[in-house]
């Protein structure tokens, strides 16, 4: 029973430790399009906040932030043209780049962001 207990206790403190890997800014381009995207992430337990950017630098606050081990999901919301068009991204965090999905209108994209310098 003791030993459970300490590994319940270590594999917590490691899932902690690993989700604050995603804090910072994480740069990529969106594959066949080349356009530059990047994100800033902030790991608050299992909340995640932060903003997107994209070429024109305009940034929009991510919602419904949420970290799982090395799995992170939220949504950005933006205006297209007076339509309001809601992305839901999910992504798995390794230490040196997070593979981020989303669907667009039936097409999942994955992009491949690497922490900013």
């Amino acid at each position: 029973m003791k030993y459970t207990v300490l590994a319940i206790a270590v594999l917590l403190v490691a899932t902690c430790a690993f989700a604050g890997d995603v804090d910072g800014k994480w740069a990529g381009t969106i594959p066949g399009m080349d356009i530059p995207v990047s994100y800033t992430f902030k790991a608050e337990g299992t909340t995640l906040t932060g903003t997107s950017s994209g070429p024109d630098n305009t940034t929009v606050p991510i919602k419904d932030g949420k970290i799982d081990g090395n799995k992170i999901s939220f949504t950005v919301t933006f205006d297209m043209g007076g339509q309001e068009m809601k992305l839901e991204y999910k992504g798995v965090v390794s230490p040196d780049q997070i593979k981020l999905t989303f669907d667009m209108m039936g097409q999942i994209t994955e992009i491949p962001l690497k922490k900013a310098k």
